[in-house]
């Protein structure tokens, strides 16, 4: 009531305002300065702070009252209802920081469903990492490294999922099974592949940041001059309330921090690229298969750019779910063009039914339609197409060792070894 209180006020200030500009006059002219000085001091924002609810949530499932049911749908405890977003009205602010609050939780639910239902074991990077240093880490099942047949490497997208997910808002709004990537987990499994699924958006940790030198008073302050000291009290009072004014606005982060990039691990791309050299190139799998979502897509492409032989040699197939990549922005060379047309598909987000031939601007690999116009949704909805195009893709290659086995990848890899 109060909040509505204040709008009010501020609206009538505006209208009287527009009032006095119309009727015009010296002395008119001096209320309506008047008022535009009193209305620069009324600040919505502080207004409106004064009565939200303090942005404090629940660390927990449980706390905020939900569960997880027998389909995977995250529904509340005591009603049984789906999640809702505006849990109070008029405070879109708190909402949005409740909704992230939950999605930490969710992220780390699916952590532990990948360890425990999937049975992945959690391997912590850089390989080589210090105790003291930050560190990313990704899921492995326990035959990765050994299986001979068969790997699969998930890819997600960019923003705030984490490893084992391919969207979080369909995962609170939807089920577990169209969100995750558990589904193409235990499917890979069931045909005897190995697995292993990247992290590419943890890149960093934060840290809370220590008072600069600059900021600590100089022993001989008293020495400098009134105008450069008057510049730097200034400075600093300015300072802050900008730290005071974005205190206000990002009131989670209490204390100032700090990025502190994890080694060889700071973007995707370089995430892709360090796992393929760590874990991918050293598996033993004859065939390795990806799954790349959205910006996943685009750092497989720069993956294959940077390892064109390696890759080439080793993966079979790659499935793209509505990919970002630009086959002319990362610069791709014909080379490499010509083998994602023969060996990879790109499920697109489209009206079409699910296949269709989609038309393509770019030279790339073949589109076909994921059968949704949902970006989020293009994986889950291509599933089983995704997974008949590996076995096609694995016969076809079988076939064609079997026609000309001189020409196999093994058999090169073999001369080439022995050499």
């Amino acid at each position: 009531m109060p909040i509505i209180f204040s709008i009010f006020v501020l609206l009538l200030v505006q209208v009287k305002m527009a009032q006095l500009q119309q009727v015009g006059g010296p002395d008119e002219k001096e209320k309506t300065t008047a008022l535009k000085d009193l209305l620069s001091r009324i600040d919505l924002d502080e207004l409106m702070k004064k009565d939200e609810p303090p942005l404090e949530f629940p660390d927990t499932l449980e706390g905020f009252e939900y569960a997880f049911n027998d389909l995977g749908q995250l529904r509340h405890i005591k009603t049984g209802e789906p999640f809702v977003f505006n849990y109070r009205e008029d405070l879109h602010r708190w909402n949005q920081k409740r909704y992230e609050a939950l999605g930490e939780i969710i992220t780390n639910h699916v952590y532990e469903l990948l360890e425990k239902e999937c049975n992945l074991e959690k391997v912590y990077l850089p390989v080589d990492a210090s105790e003291t240093e930050p560190k990313s880490f990704i899921f492995m099942s326990k035959d990765a490294m050994t299986n001979p047949d068969k790997l699969l490497v998930l890819i997600h997208g960019s923003g705030v999922v984490r490893a084992g997910q391919w969207a979080r808002r369909l995962i609170i709004n939807e089920d577990l099974d169209s969100g995750t990537q558990i589904p193409f987990i235990k499917r890979a499994m069931k045909e005897n592949c190995g697995v292993i699924v990247l992290n590419p958006n943890e890149n960093y940790i934060e840290v809370e940041k220590s008072k600069p030198l600059s900021q600590q008073p100089s022993p001989d302050s008293s020495d400098e001059p009134a105008e450069k000291r008057e510049r730097r009290e200034r400075i600093s009072k300015d300072t802050k309330k900008r730290k005071e004014y974005e205190k206000y606005r990002n009131p989670q982060k209490e204390k100032e921090t700090l990025q502190l990039y994890i080694r060889d691990n700071g973007s995707p791309e370089e995430h892709a690229l360090y796992v393929w050299d760590n874990f991918i190139s050293k598996a033993q799998a004859e065939n390795v298969f990806f799954v790349a979502h959205s910006y996943g897509g685009l750092a497989f492409v720069e993956l294959i750019i940077q390892r064109e032989a390696e890759v080439k040699s080793k993966v079979a197939a790659v499935a793209l779910t509505d990919s970002v990549h630009n086959v002319w922005h990362q610069e791709a060379n014909k080379t490499v063009r010509e083998w994602m047309r023969e060996n990879c598909c790109n499920w697109v987000s489209s009206s079409e039914p699910l296949d269709t031939s989609v038309e393509s601007m770019l030279p790339d690999c073949p589109r076909v339609s994921a059968g949704t116009e949902r970006h989020e949704l293009t994986s889950w909805k291509s599933f089983n197409s995704i997974f008949r195009f590996f076995s096609e893709a694995l016969e076809a290659k079988n076939t064609k060792n079997k026609s000309a086995p001189s020409t196999t990848r093994r058999s090169n890899r073999i001369k080439s070894e022995d050499l």
